[in-house]
């Protein structure tokens, strides 16, 4: 598989979910670009903006297995991992495995479990495991979590904590459709139905992306690129808390794996501008001014390798 393959492939997949959801090209795209790139996924937006079926769209679109746990107060961490059942037929304990034992998990409106169901979820999502009964089971791979949340009608939710939402390779804000986009709702009664999406991508595509993500070329520029405007983030004005050095890795991985999906095995600056955003949104905490203005901040003020380079030069 090259370059251009890889390219064909996500505009298959993207062709696949827009029969589903509509103006959500960038986000599927980004959400590929995530798995590829081994990473999780948390998906903002207020009801009705197509959040559950912009992910189910998406996994249908993968011949791989898919699970949906809707998170709800009363939700227990082995409804997730699995439990021990006792066999009467065997007279011992066996293993019942949860809904977390899939390719794909979408974690519905993640933030109204309480925080032990939530924690359940940090071992999945760092080391690709869970214990269940004082065993460690492995998970399928490819593996990635898609979580969502709504960011309004909070009373009785359970904010997620700093170090989960670290775990996030990405956090997407759904906003408000266009126009045309909702002219087109109005008018096509079948858009909402995943019954139309085929599967295009296999587990075994995946597999190859990512091999094939590791030979994407990144210049040391655009590497010191990346380590100046995370650690920027630590010293900016407004900001109580920068993004970790997992966020360094994170946006190095993902710059690789969308450079492919746009068919260049090598990645430029402006890969890096497009995706910090979602990379770091959810990892800078500001003392109340949006993460997002203090990003754009920071991605005018670091210097691009060409600025570096024209600098030295003089």
């Amino acid at each position: 598989m090259s370059a251009m393959d890889a390219r064909q492939t996500a505009d298959r997949l993207i062709k696949e979910v827009s029969k589903s959801v509509i103006g959500y090209e960038n986000e599927a795209k980004l959400l590929l670009a995530c798995l590829i790139a081994g990473g999780h996924a948390l998906i903002e937006g207020y009801p009705g903006l197509a959040k559950t079926t912009l992910v189910k769209a998406f996994a249908k679109a993968l011949s791989l297995s898919f699970s949906r746990v809707q998170f709800t107060p009363d939700l227990l961490p082995s409804d997730i991992t699995g439990s021990l059942i006792f066999n009467p037929k065997i007279g011992d304990f066996e293993v019942r495995f949860g809904p977390i034992f899939a390719n794909i998990v979408l974690a519905d409106e993640v933030n109204r479990a309480p925080p032990k169901v939530q924690s359940a979820l940090l071992e999945a999502m760092q080391e690709g495991q869970v214990t269940i009964g004082g065993k460690s089971y492995e998970l399928p791979k490819p593996f990635m979590i898609i979580a969502t949340q709504n960011p309004i009608e909070l009373e009785g939710t359970y904010p997620l904590p700093e170090a989960q939402l670290d775990r996030f390779m990405i956090r997407i804000r759904l906003g408000y459709p266009g126009d045309e986009v909702e002219l087109r709702l109005a008018e096509d009664v079948d858009l909402g139905s995943v019954d139309s999406v085929n599967a295009v991508l296999s587990g075994e595509d995946i597999m190859n992306l990512r091999s094939l993500m590791r030979s994407v070329h990144v210049d040391a520029s655009v590497i010191k690129y990346i380590v100046n405007l995370v650690r920027a983030t630590r010293s900016a004005h407004d900001v109580k808390l920068g993004a970790s050095p997992r966020t360094t890795q994170a946006l190095s991985k993902l710059v690789r794996a969308w450079a492919l999906l746009n068919g260049r095995d090598y990645v430029i600056p402006d890969d890096v501008k497009l995706l910090a955003p979602y990379v770091l949104n959810h990892r800078v905490i500001t003392t109340g001014v949006d993460p997002n203005v203090v990003i754009r901040q920071l991605l005018q003020q670091v210097p691009t390798p060409l600025m570096e380079r024209v600098l030295h030069k003089s």
